[in-house]
Formats: C-alpha cells, sequence, structure tokens
C-alpha cells in the first residue's frame, strides 16, 4: 500500500473519530497518532488532510449536498460520508493530486471500509462534483 493510500486511510479515520465522538481537531490528532507508528511524512500528510477535511467541512458538505439528491448528509453512512469530505476537500483545495487519482483513493478506500452500494454512490457523487469543477469547454 502506497505511503499516500495510507495517510488517507488514516485521515479517514481521523475524521471518522471527530464525526461519531464529536472531538475537537487537536484532540483526534493527538489520540491517533499517540501509539502508531508510521514514516513521518505519511503521518503529515494525514494530519495535513484530516486537518483541511475538519476545518472546511461547512464549504465541502455543500459541494455534497449540491451533488446528491434524496440524501441529507445525517442519512448517509458515517464512513461514507467521510469518505466523501476527505476526497472533496482533496479535489478542491490540492489540485496537485489529478482528481482522477483523488476519486480512484476514494473508491478504493470506500471498498476496505464500506460495503459495494457505497463505493457506487461514492463514485457518482465525487464524478459529478469532479464534472462541475472542470466543465466540457463549450463548444463554438
Amino acid at each position: 500500500m502506497s505511503s499516500r493510500r495510507q495517510a488517507r486511510r488514516m485521515a479517514l479515520q481521523m475524521l471518522f473519530q471527530a464525526d461519531v465522538a464529536e472531538q475537537t481537531a487537536p484532540y483526534v490528532v493527538n489520540s491517533f497518532f499517540r501509539n502508531r507508528k508510521c514514516e513521518p511524512e505519511t503521518a503529515e500528510f494525514a494530519r495535513k488532510l484530516f486537518l483541511g477535511a475538519f476545518s472546511d467541512r461547512q464549504m465541502i458538505d455543500g459541494w455534497i449536498r449540491q451533488h446528491t439528491e434524496h440524501w441529507r448528509m445525517e442519512r448517509m453512512a458515517t464512513v461514507d460520508r467521510n469518505i466523501l469530505r476527505l476526497a472533496v476537500y482533496e479535489m478542491v483545495r490540492r489540485p496537485d493530486t489529478p482528481a482522477a487519482v483523488i476519486l480512484n483513493e476514494a473508491l478504493e478506500i470506500a471498498r476496505e471500509f464500506s460495503g459495494e452500494n457505497a463505493v457506487e454512490f461514492i463514485n457518482g457523487v465525487l464524478d459529478n462534483i469532479r464534472k462541475a469543477m472542470n466543465p466540457p469547454p463549450l463548444e463554438n
């Protein structure tokens, strides 16, 4: 497993913890890394992803709501909601990673942490958001 995927998995776990336990970002980061050993670069990337997605939740949730029909955020499975948050954060705030890579990583993580129906749902939502961010050029 790549160190970036490992970092994304860790960021997802921290988002899940913060969401379920309603904990602050500093508390989550400190408790998560307290007894965990990993490469410093992996931990730093995970920390950046988590803190960014956590602090931009309102904006991210707005993107998600705009691109889901008949789904309220609180109705989504907690893990799916946070996979979406993490991927949308990365697409919006970290354009150095191609959207196709972010989408693929989100789907692989969803396969690991959620179910097959969730993979389809997440794929549809993220693909709609990706298209909205990069609309096709207008034809003359």
